[in-house]
C-alpha cells in the first residue's frame, strides 16, 4: 500500500459489513447485556441450518488459532472471555489490538469462537482461539496518520506465528503487489487465508483484494433462504459461500447492542470457523487438505455438473458437518493447493497444539478424535516467543451460554439451506 494511495482519498479498504438501521431490540443503550444477547442468540439462524449441535459432538475447534486481521478485538465481552490471545497492532495508531475502533473485529471474533455467555453470539468453533491483528480502514486513515503497510505487516506477522487460519474480513479495490507477496509468504508458511468477496455487486462488482488473489479463499454470502445475497460480489475468484445476511453483530465500537448485519465479512468468519472445526479434528493435515475437504464437502444444487464451479458460490456452501459426521471429502495430496493446483511450500501443518495449552472452554470437546471417515506459543510484537495466555481483560475461564437448540425464525430456512435450493448458479466456470 503506497502513501500516495492513502493520500488520494480513494477507497483503500473497507470493513465488509453493512449494519442495518434497526437494532435487534428497541432502546438497548444501557440495557443489561443478558437482555441484548438473548435476542442476538435467537437470530443466529445459521447454527441450526448448519446443524451446529451435531457438529460440536465431533469438533469444537479446540487447539486451532485463528488470526483476525481487522479493527481490533475487545476481549472483555461475555462471549469472548478467555478466548482472545495476545496479538499485535499494525495500524500505527493510538491503542493496541484490543482497542476495537468500530466493533467489527470483535463481531468477527465472536462469530468464530464466541462462547454464547449471557446469551451472546455463539461462535461456530467455540473452542478455537483468536489472535487479533489490528489494521486501519479507510475512514480511520482519513482521520489520522497510520501505517500504510499495516495489512502487509499484519499478514506477515500472522504468517510467522502459530496461527493456522487467517481471517480477513476487509477488502480493497487495489491489487497491491506487496499485499500479494505477503499472502504468498503466509501460504508458504502453511496458513489458510479466508477473505470476503466484497459487498459491491450492485456497484460495479469490481474484484476485491486480498480475496481475488489466487492463494486466498474468496467467500461469498447467502441469506437465510439459501439465496446468494444481491450485494455479494461474484466472478471467477469466488471459491466458497457461507451465511452472511441477517446475522447479529455489534452495532458499533461501544459494544452496547447488537444489530442485524449483512456482509461477506460475516460469511468469511463462518468459513474460517468451519475450517477450524475440520482442522481440529485432523490436526496433522495441511492447509491444502483442509481446504480440499471443504471444497469436496460443500453443498451444491442437484443440477451442478461435476468439474464446474459457480461464479456466485464457488465450490458451494460451506458444510463442515458433511465431513465431520458423514466423512464427505478426501484430504488428498498435502502439498498441492486446491486453489491453484500447484505445489506449495507449506507442507507442514500451521501449528501443533501443545497438550493442555488451551484455556478452559464453554463446551465439551471431542476435537482431535478422528472423524467418522478418516484415516502454545504466539509471537510477541518483538518476534520472541511468549506464553499462550489470554490477553488482559480476557478471563481465563468462560461462562457457558447453554447448549440448547436455537429457535430459527423461519423453519423453512433449515430445509432450504440443507437442500441447497440455490439461485444464481447459472454462470459457471471450469474448475
Amino acid at each position: 500500500m503506497t502513501a500516495g494511495m492513502i493520500g488520494s482519498g480513494k477507497l483503500r479498504r473497507g470493513l465488509l459489513g453493512a449494519t442495518a438501521a434497526t437494532a435487534l431490540t428497541a432502546a438497548l443503550v444501557g440495557a443489561a447485556p443478558a437482555a441484548v444477547a438473548a435476542d442476538a442468540r435467537s437470530q443466529q439462524w445459521y447454527l441450526d441450518a448448519m446443524r451446529a449441535e451435531e457438529i460440536w459432538k465431533k469438533s469444537t475447534g479446540k487447539g486451532i488459532k485463528v488470526a483476525v486481521i481487522d479493527s481490533g478485538v475487545n476481549p472483555s465481552t461475555p462471549s469472548l472471555k478467555g478466548k482472545v490471545l495476545k496479538g499485535w497492532d499494525a495500524s500505527g495508531t493510538k491503542g493496541d489490538e484490543t482497542d476495537d475502533y468500530s466493533g467489527h473485529g470483535t463481531s468477527m471474533a465472536e462469530l468464530i469462537v464466541g462462547s454464547g455467555a449471557n446469551g451472546g453470539v455463539r461462535g461456530l468453533a467455540p473452542d478455537a482461539r483468536v489472535v487479533p491483528y489490528r489494521v486501519s480502514d479507510t475512514e480511520r486513515q482519513h482521520e489520522r496518520g497510520v501505517n500504510g503497510f499495516d495489512m502487509v505487516d499484519a499478514i506477515k506477522r500472522a504468517a510467522d506465528s502459530d496461527v493456522r487460519i487467517i481471517n480477513i474480513s476487509m477488502a480493497s479495490d487495489y491489487a497491491n503487489p506487496f499485499k500479494r507477496e505477503a499472502v504468498e509468504y503466509a501460504v508458504a508458511k502453511g496458513k489458510l487465508i479466508f477473505a470476503g468477496a466484497g459487498n459491491n455487486a450492485k456497484k460495479g462488482n469490481k474484484p476485491q483484494y486480498p480475496a481475488a488473489f489466487p492463494d486466498v479463499v474468496s467467500v461469498a454470502a447467502i441469506d437465510r433462504n439459501g439465496v446468494v445475497a444481491d450485494y455479494s460480489q461474484h466472478g471467477e475468484h469466488v471459491d466458497l459461500a457461507a451465511p452472511g445476511s441477517g446475522i447479529p453483530a455489534w452495532c458499533d465500537e461501544n459494544l452496547k447492542s447488537y444489530c442485524t448485519e449483512n456482509g461477506t465479512s460475516i460469511a468469511t468468519a463462518i468459513a474460517s470457523a468451519s475450517a477450524a472445526l475440520i482442522w481440529s479434528a485432523h490436526p496433522d493435515w495441511t492447509a491444502n487438505q483442509v481446504l480440499r475437504v471443504m471444497f469436496e464437502s460443500a453443498a451444491r444444487d442437484d443440477d451442478w455438473k461435476p468439474g464446474t464451479v459457480s461464479t456466485y458460490l464457488g465450490h458451494g456452501l460451506v458444510r463442515p458437518n458433511a465431513h465431520l459426521s458423514r466423512g464427505v471429502g478426501k484430504p488428498g495430496d498435502p502439498n498441492i493447493s486446491p486453489l491453484t493446483n500447484k505445489r506449495t511450500d507449506g507442507g507442514a501443518p500451521g501449528s501443533t497444539p501443545s497438550p493442555g495449552a488451551s484455556a478452559p472452554s464453554a463446551a465439551p470437546s471431542s476435537a482431535g478424535a478422528p472423524a467418522p471417515s478418516a484415516s502454545d506459543l504466539t509471537q510477541a510484537p518483538d518476534g520472541k516467543a511468549t506464553s499462550d495466555a489470554v490477553v488482559a481483560g480476557s478471563s481465563g475461564s468462560t461462562e457457558s451460554g447453554g447448549r440448547t437448540g436455537l429457535v430459527i425464525g423461519a423453519v423453512a430456512a433449515v430445509a432450504v439451506v440443507a437442500a441447497v435450493g440455490f439461485v444464481l448458479v447459472r454462470r459457471r466456470r471450469t474448475a
